[in-house]
């Protein structure tokens, strides 16, 4: 157990983990040959394609140091706000952390954010000044955030790259010497931890856990402990780039565990496997659960396949906890689930999923945050969902989430960013200088004006530049309304919006103007509205497709025009009551990016 030690990589995103983690692969001779490639431990299409890290990954190193041979178990975690959650789960099953800084971009908001998630863990931290062999890299100004933040020693900071492979070797010594050793006792009854799960067609569904206390052995009787239900450990093993089988792991390892389980419900992350002749007294504490950021409704395009897409969720949630669901029904799509997800980035990804690897046709309403509506009697009800309002007449008040965010960016850029968070009703809390040039601003804002399309136009005012991070702060009441979408008279629910009363006229405006170029025209007028309750706010019409009657009229009188005219027009007349409009998917979408 001695030479056993557990450790992530937490950084900013696009800070250079995954590369450095191919270093350190290639370094101890994990990876070799044809197996060395760019992210290495990035198994998913999506997270290549986009050259971001989606999950966390565990895998197992052996590195010689001083003539001894040490276990290292390394897991990469995403950089990426929407994918804290990965972190958090990565966190919990190590006793340090190598916090890389890339030399040329210094500190960011996420950096920062999974650090203080690493100390309250009692991590021990190894500061990494990764990407030094470029021209732009500004070490010792780094190094001065970094102690600043830190308040480590400069000696104690590595220099390294992850491209080139300076600094490996340091970062490995680091590793043996600074990391603490796994502390438990493998006497005491099991205790594992599950951090991670994924679901193997021909397998079940596979485990992967640390062990805090205790050994586990191939052929144990196991139990989960929060779901009480009991198991045969069919085999266990360590995560190699593949598994590989063990007959014994002890405390402090890191593995897999496969029992034939073929229900998703029955592995719960954060849940703890013991044994059920000597169970322990106590599951292991400190796992929070996932708190879902924004809700948005994902209906099937073929009513039947219901049923797949309820099990195409279940095995993504599997392999990604800080998915949620529940079945919900919609007039204008029929059955389908209400979801739950971190975040605008977290949606598209999951979205993608199901199309990829459960072949799902389906379609996204508006994403929205949940409301907390208080009646007359002041009983309070949480409202995922426009739809789900009650009538305004019983509505005492509204509350909206709040989330407490911090930007930081440089000096040029403050000016539009303030801008952009006023226009959000963001509140400015502090603003401070970090170091040199560099700002860090603090706003409480609406979680619900963040969701839709804040963090692109962040990203673009401050030319890739500004780092942002939230958590959510608290509730407050707010003026807000229910936009309804109208065609031909009927209400669309899955286009309907909750909204500030300021935004509403604007936004409803923007949302019929849109809907006109989507929708194709059809043989009769479709009109468009923007309704507030009973209140008509803003309108467009789409004029219908019309062949020219009168074209077999030349000379004569005009009567005989206006006769067939009228004919048509009795005819348009009919067609628009038994009529209906086909919303494209473009149109829901669409909505997201209306500016």
């Amino acid at each position: 157990m001695k030479n056993i030690r557990n450790f992530c990589i937490i950084a900013h995103i696009d800070h250079g983990k995954s590369t450095l983690a191919d270093r350190l692969l290639e370094f101890t001779k994990t990876v070799e040959g044809k197996d060395l490639q760019a992210q290495v431990l990035d198994n998913m299409d999506l997270e290549r394609e986009r050259g971001i890290t989606i999950k966390s990954h565990a895998i197992q190193m052996e590195y010689v140091y001083q003539g001894e041979k040490y276990i290292l178990n390394l897991i990469d975690t995403p950089g990426h706000v929407d994918f804290s959650y990965e972190v958090s789960r990565s966190i919990a099953a190590c006793e340090g952390a190598l916090l890389i800084v890339d030399a040329t971009q210094g500190i960011q908001a996420q950096t920062i954010a999974n650090l203080y998630m690493a100390i309250e863990h009692d991590l021990e931290i190894i500061p990494i000044a990764n990407k030094v062999d470029l021209e732009s890299a500004m070490p010792e100004e780094v190094e001065d955030q970094i102690i600043e933040l830190l308040g480590c020693k400069r000696e104690e900071i590595i220099r390294a790259s992850g491209k080139t492979g300076i600094g490996i070797e340091a970062i490995l010594e680091a590793i043996v010497n600074r990391i603490p050793v796994p502390k438990g006792d493998p006497e005491a009854p099991l205790q594992c931890l599950i951090f991670d799960s994924v679901f193997n067609s021909f397998r079940g569904i596979i485990a992967y856990f640390k062990i805090v206390n205790g050994t586990i052995r191939k052929g144990d009787k196991v139990k989960f402990f929060s779901t009480g239900k009991e198991y045969e450990a069919d085999e266990i093993g360590v995560l190699k780039l593949n598994m590989a089988p063990r007959e014994e792991l002890s405390t402090g390892d890191v593995g897999y565990l496969i029992t034939g389980i073929k229900t998703s419900k029955e592995v719960r992350v954060g849940d703890t496997i013991t044994h059920i002749v000597n169970p322990c007294k106590s599951g292991i504490a400190g796992f929070e659960e996932v708190k879902p950021m924004v809700f948005a409704g994902i209906y099937p395009i073929e009513a039947e396949d219901f049923e797949d897409l309820r099990a195409s969720l279940e095995k993504l949630q599997l392999n990604d906890a800080s998915l949620t669901f529940q079945p919900e029904s919609s007039l204008a799509l029929g059955f389908g689930f209400r979801c739950g997800f971190l975040g605008l980035l977290h949606m598209e990804i999951i979205q993608e999923r199901l199309d990829r690897e459960f072949d799902m046709d389906v379609i996204t309403t508006v994403p929205n945050v949940s409301y907390r509506v208080y009646d007359k009697q002041g009983i309070m009800s949480e409202v995922h969902n426009p739809s789900g309002l009650p009538d305004p007449t019983h509505i005492e008040s509204i509350e909206e989430p709040y989330i407490r965010a911090t930007v930081i960016t440089t000096t040029n850029f403050i000016g539009p960013i303030m801008s952009l968070c006023l226009g959000k009703r963001g509140e400015l809390l502090k603003q401070e200088y970090i170091s040199g040039d560099r700002v860090e601003i603090i706003y409480d804002m609406p979680l619900g004006e963040i969701v839709i399309d804040f963090y692109d136009k962040l990203k673009s005012i401050s030319k890739g530049y500004a780092s942002f991070d939230y958590h959510i702060h608290d509730f407050r009441p707010s003026k807000l309304v229910k936009l309804d979408i109208l065609l031909n008279g009927e209400s669309v629910d899955a286009l309907s919006t909750l909204t500030h009363v300021d935004n509403a006229y604007g936004l409803g405006r923007r949302m019929c103007e849109k809907l006109k170029e989507l929708i194709p025209r059809q043989q009769f007028d479709i009109a468009i509205q923007a309704a507030i309750g009973a209140k008509i706010i803003a309108r467009e019409t789409i004029k219908a497709v019309r062949k020219d009657v009168t074209a077999k009229c030349y000379g004569g009188d005009i009567s005989r025009k206006r006769k067939l005219l009228e004919k048509q027009k009795k005819g348009k007349k009919r067609m628009k009551q038994i009529g209906s409009v086909e919303v494209p998917q473009k149109a829901f979408l669409a909505v997201l990016k209306l500016d």
